[in-house]
């Protein structure tokens, strides 16, 4: 009969040295999410010389770090509102 050559610690031996180990790094806690102010345009910035489209949300959306409910009413740029509309996020007008 063939022995394995192979030499496994046993498994009393292998949790004994992981706990051993002390954990040392934390983790930053993670910034709280701002609630939604009254804002003047929100998303990507306007393009010189056009006017802000307003839109309403039809679901919960976040952006750049404002969570805004559904129903809220909102000032961006056309080219976000289309973007908007072609995802859902925004009522049919």
């Amino acid at each position: 009969m063939a022995t394995n050559p192979t030499t496994k610690k046993p498994a009393a031996d292998a949790a004994a040295e992981e706990t051993a180990e002390a954990v040392t790094e934390t983790i930053p806690a993670r910034p709280g999410r701002k609630t939604a102010p009254d804002p003047d345009v929100v998303g990507p910035a306007l393009p010189a010389g056009t006017d802000p489209v307003a839109v309403t949300l039809a679901h919960h959306h976040t952006i750049d770090g404002t969570d805004y409910p559904p129903g809220a009413k909102l000032l961006v740029s056309p080219d976000y509102a289309h973007r908007l509309r072609g995802q859902g996020y925004v009522t049919p007008a």
